[in-house]
């Protein structure tokens, strides 16, 4: 049941990531407006904006600039279902691929405004497929020229394989190039199962990107932005209980208040993540001497009662207080609010070792800014095994919209609170 609710919270998230980046653009359009303003006005006036003044400025522009947007969104929701808003559509290829694509836009459910004519391919071993689909195939690939003088295409996509049909492919694309049809191609140049591609200009040449993950863009910039403005405001509002765990902290055992340990953040460059310290001053020397006890599986190392926790770190790590200084992490830019955990070095090496049988697909997890909460966080934490935490820093890295990250959150107060998974 929690898989398919974080499914269908996925799946909402697909239309609301896009709306929220449409109306985030908007504010950030109506500061920069204010910005402008405030500096004409100091070029031509000489006496200061009073913060009345400023902030009437400043909510007019945003009423403007999400007007625009306001209205831009119905005129699109309106002109999608209107007659002129449909685009009659071919599909070449009858594979697998083709037929899912067909699928997709006769959903009921789709956006996309689509007229598909049906399927143009070659007699092949499973063309018949294409009949259970409920649209015709219209000719052989030879006769698409003819199709086009008796019949109105806005959009041709290409299912074909590239490697096999690549010279098909470039005549289908310089045919529709001469009579201005749009070409979209949908095959997998390297049969890659998670990564999506994209088109963009490259030193002046346009080049396709391959990546996973959609954690870019202007969505990007607002999840860094939140992150900022969070981690801001929580440093104020916790900065009373930092002061008392440090006194605490101080009172009870020898050593710094801080633990800053090596963790291997983005695209593997290592920082320091903070802590309040919960652990003796030599507890990484002695490490090794408890190797043994370790109660987890794969490369990670944990222990239910470590006996290298004090008593005042056992109830900062039961109340997760431990983790409160990561908010200044996050506002350097280290760390995310929400993002799969930082991994110390040591658990990094012993991926190596796992990596020999299971493949290196944990790596891709380093292709993220790594958080203070994520899934696993929410997900049962110590309880479930290393196998599965991986898989839901995949799940996230392949889904994540900033609604994901929302829900995250909001999941985690109650994790937290009721101190499900502590150690």
């Amino acid at each position: 049941m929690r898989n398919v609710a974080l499914h269908d919270s996925v799946e909402t998230s697909k239309v609301l990531s896009d709306v929220i980046r449409k109306f985030f653009f908007a504010l950030a359009m109506s500061s920069f407006s204010t910005i402008v303003i405030i500096y004409c006005s100091f070029l031509y006036e000489t006496r200061a904006i009073s913060s009345r003044r400023l902030t009437a400025i400043w909510g007019v522009c945003v009423i403007i600039c999400t007007g625009i947007v306001a209205i831009r969104l119905i005129i699109a929701k309106v002109f999608a279902k209107s007659r002129t808003g449909v685009r009659n559509l071919l599909i070449f290829g009858t594979n697998e691929k083709a037929l899912h694509l067909a699928e997709r836009l006769t959903d009921k459910n789709s956006e996309h405004r689509y007229n598909l004519l049906g399927f143009i391919d070659n007699q092949w071993s499973n063309i018949e497929a294409a009949a259970d689909s409920g649209h015709p195939i219209l000719t052989d690939i030879a006769g698409f020229r003819d199709f086009l003088i008796d019949h109105e295409v806005d959009e041709v996509v290409i299912c074909l394989p590239m490697k096999s049909f690549y010279e098909v492919s470039s005549g289908i694309a310089a045919l529709c190039e001469d009579q201005g049809i749009t070409v979209r191609i949908l095959s997998d140049f390297f049969n890659l199962s998670l990564a999506r591609s994209k088109t963009a200009h490259f030193e002046n040449e346009m080049a396709a990107i391959i990546s996973t993950g959609n954690m870019d863009g202007l969505a990007k910039y607002v999840k860094r932005t939140f992150d900022i403005a969070v981690s801001l405001i929580g440093i104020i509002i916790v900065s009373p209980v930092l002061a008392l765990s440090a006194i605490a902290i101080k009172l009870t055992s020898k050593g710094p208040v801080l633990f800053a340990q090596d963790r291997i953040g983005v695209n593997k460059r290592v920082f320091k993540m903070l802590k309040l310290r919960t652990m003796v001053p030599n507890a990484e020397a002695l490490q090794k001497s408890i190797e043994a006890l370790n109660e987890v599986d794969g490369p990670v190392f944990k222990i239910k009662n470590d006996p290298r926790i004090t008593s005042v770190g056992r109830f900062l790590r039961k109340t997760s207080i431990d983790e409160l200084p990561q908010l200044f992490n996050v506002l350097l830019g280290d760390m995310s609010l929400v993002g799969p955990r930082p991994l110390p070095v040591r658990d990094i090496r012993g991926f190596d070792k796992d990596w020999q049988h299971s493949g290196y697909w944990h790596q891709r997890r380093f292709k993220v800014t790594p958080g203070i909460t994520c899934l696993w966080q929410i997900s049962g934490r110590n309880n479930i095994s290393f196998d599965k935490w991986m898989e839901l820093d995949l799940y996230y890295i392949d889904n994540w919209s900033l609604w994901l990250d929302f829900v995250i959150l909001l999941k985690t107060i109650p994790v937290v609170l009721k101190r499900t998974g502590a150690s």
